[in-house]
């Protein structure tokens, strides 16, 4: 019992979250953009349907998780099928690639003025 709220739990602590920043980051340009000056139209619709698709499988991933450990629960049963914990994991790496390789928009440092007495 406590596994099934564990993993209920880490899907909405962790996946669905994951979910929405990579949805917010589809398309956005940033300083690590998909459109680089010398990208070209197909690169771009490539990298956009793989993380489109990366994020479906979230979605996919993150209702059977979570339907079937709270049918568990609310039927009051102590075993779900060996692929709902499979399918947690893979959710679980997912959402860490999609939290890793959308991060947050970081400024370039400034740089620091010369002393004019190193002059």
């Amino acid at each position: 019992m406590l596994i099934l709220v564990l993993m209920a739990a880490g899907v909405v602590v962790l996946c669905l979250p994951a979910l929405v920043l990579g949805a917010r980051r589809l398309t956005r340009r940033g300083p690590r953009s998909v459109r680089s000056a010398g990208g070209s139209r197909s690169e771009f619709v490539v990298v956009l349907l793989g993380r489109t698709l990366g994020l479906l499988a979230i979605l996919v991933l993150s209702a059977l998780v979570l339907v079937a450990s709270i049918g568990a629960l609310v039927r009051d049963l102590h075993d779900v099928p060996s692929l709902v914990y499979v399918a947690f994991v893979l959710d679980l790496l997912l959402a860490a690639l999609v939290v890793l390789t959308s991060g947050g928009s970081r400024r370039p440092r400034a740089r620091r003025r010369a002393s004019p007495a190193a002059r």
